[in-house]
């Protein structure tokens, strides 16, 4: 028996696409509300509360709580804007672990750039860690969201649609005006060797590897970099509204975070231990 095949999805994809989702979270709302169905055997119209936490019970057991939060948001949307339901007043939405961002040193960050020979690979990675740009803003960057006179590059349609600016770092200009010289204005700045643009995949293995070759002994990938931009600038100083803009973050609490990663004077703090193993006699 299969309930799910009468196209019941069909709405919450058109509405989506009305309020302009990303392709990624379309697909994952799909997913999840696909996946609910399949696992009761049910029509929509029939799911009750029981049902969805049964559901997410099963998800937080298999998968994890990133996971249960994305399914409900999933869940939720669909059936409070296609289906009118109300049952998730009914439902919390499950406590996210508050886990801190690994951040490099601004040593190891330099290690890895200083150790990746590949030219591309190491200017895929200096703009990474420069901008503090997602993989995904990379590897969509064109040439002419480069504006060379004002020293700044439009990053285009990223997370939630929105657009926002981000600084060229005067180490790269002249590479990148170079790159203007060779390219026509609408190619990607970063292609693969036909001409395409870059994957995603490709530029975490290319970050990955290049942290192995440096023997970073953390676990890196090209969003530990962007972390590392935002810590780094507050230890020097940077006010976090401007930190909040260059990331792209709607909310202030979400670049928050970085002050408890942030060494800055915490680090010139004495520990007490420090204050008497001088004058313990052994």
């Amino acid at each position: 028996m299969n309930r799910i095949n009468n196209k019941t999805l069909e709405r919450l994809a058109q509405e989506l696409r009305i309020r302009n989702y990303s392709r990624k979270t379309m697909e994952l709302y799909l997913r999840y509300n696909h996946d609910l169905l399949r696992y009761h055997q049910k029509d929509p119209r029939e799911i009750t509360t029981d049902d969805i936490r049964a559901y997410l019970d099963y998800l937080s057991v298999d998968r994890g709580p990133s996971t249960v939060s994305v399914a409900y948001n999933a869940l939720q949307f669909y059936y409070k804007h296609i289906w009118r339901r109300s049952f998730f007043y009914n439902l919390r939405h499950p406590k996210q672990p508050k886990r801190l961002p690994v951040v490099l040193s601004k040593n190891e960050v330099m290690r890895i750039i200083v150790q990746t020979e590949n030219p591309k690979h190491h200017y895929i990675i200096s703009l990474l860690y420069g901008t503090g740009m997602r993989v995904g803003e990379l590897v969509r960057l064109r040439m002419n969201h480069i504006d060379f006179d004002r020293g700044v590059i439009h990053i285009q349609r990223s997370k939630g649609s929105k657009d926002r600016i981000v600084m060229i770092p005067k180490s790269l200009f002249d590479t990148l005006l170079n790159q203007k010289r060779l390219k026509s204005a609408d190619d990607f700045l970063f292609t693969n060797g036909r001409g395409g643009r870059l994957t995603e995949v490709s530029i975490q293995k290319i970050v990955t590897q290049a942290a192995v070759r440096a023997e970073i002994g953390k676990a890196v990938s090209p969003h530990t970099l962007r972390h590392s931009f935002a810590t780094h600038l507050l230890e020097n100083g940077t006010n976090i509204r401007y930190i909040q803009e260059l990331l792209g973050h709607a909310r202030l609490e979400t670049t928050q975070v970085y002050t408890k990663v942030a060494a800055g004077r915490l680090a010139e703090i004495e520990s007490p231990l420090d204050c008497y193993t001088s004058e313990v006699q052994v």
